[in-house]
């Protein structure tokens, strides 16, 4: 049975700790203090670590924990120099005696990887608990391709992703899907755990389907929104197109 934490670092992030018999696999660690100085209270060994992206928040601690131990496995995409074991998609990695399988996923960036197995998927900044991430090098075609593999993926499958976005993105979903009743359920639950400054995540793949509005782009409430904030027509990658470019200026009224 594998233990999975999110560690949080900085104002939003979590480093994701998957843990079996005091041996840890970290993903994304952006500071490398909060994680080594978890590791040495518990009294783990840091087994290997998984990148999916090369933004900094992602991968800012790797050179420390290189330098703590150089011989540290770290697998992600081939365009980070620190990365040691380079993956691509329909790689597949076993770590913690568990398979993991690659799925490329560019949108985000065009290097963004994500990982799946154990029933877990480390979906980094691609699929957020409600949303999905900014396009800052993609297309929102590659984007929406990429969502919709990752929605074809098991219904009970743990969503880590890897910012603690959840209620923005809700309150954006809300607008975008009035009348929801799944979301009004959704944004209770969630608010009630943050109110207890408890993490909203891990999601899981069924969740994210009835919720998030990317994974929903069929759905008339949707269709209605995207036009009437700039779509040019109602299939699936024009509604995603107009909702994304929406949330890039949302403001909750």
């Amino acid at each position: 049975m594998l233990n999975v934490i999110p560690l949080p670092i900085f104002d939003d992030n979590y480093i994701w700790i998957v843990e079996r018999n005091r041996r840890v696999v970290a993903v994304d660690p952006g500071d490398a203090a909060p994680l080594m100085d978890w590791l040495q209270a518990q009294g783990f060994t840091l087994d290997a670590v998984l990148v999916t992206h090369h933004h900094n928040d992602h991968t800012g601690g790797l050179p420390a924990l290189l330098a703590a131990s150089p011989q540290l496995p770290v697998y992600g995409p081939a365009s980070i120099a620190m990365v040691n074991h380079a993956l691509g998609d329909g790689d597949r990695v076993t770590l913690l005696d568990e398979h993991f399988d690659v799925i490329a996923t560019p949108g985000h960036t065009q290097d963004h990887l994500c990982y799946h197995g154990a029933g877990l998927l480390f979906s980094g900044d691609t699929l957020f608990a409600a949303g999905c991430g900014r396009l800052f090098e993609g297309t929102p075609a590659q984007m929406q391709a990429s969502l919709q593999r990752l929605a074809e993926l098991p219904d009970a499958t743990l969503v880590c992703c890897t910012h603690e976005y959840t209620l923005a993105n809700l309150q954006f979903a809300s607008a975008a899907e009035t009348g929801s009743a799944a979301l009004a359920a959704r944004v209770a639950a969630e608010a009630g755990k943050r109110a207890q400054n408890r993490p909203t995540l891990p999601s899981t793949i069924a969740l994210e389907k009835a919720t998030n509005p990317y994974l929903r782009c069929d759905e008339p409430a949707l269709i209605a929104s995207a036009l009437a904030h700039g779509a040019d027509g109602k299939d699936p990658l024009a509604v995603f197109t107009a909702l994304r470019n929406w949330k890039n200026t949302f403001r909750p009224s």
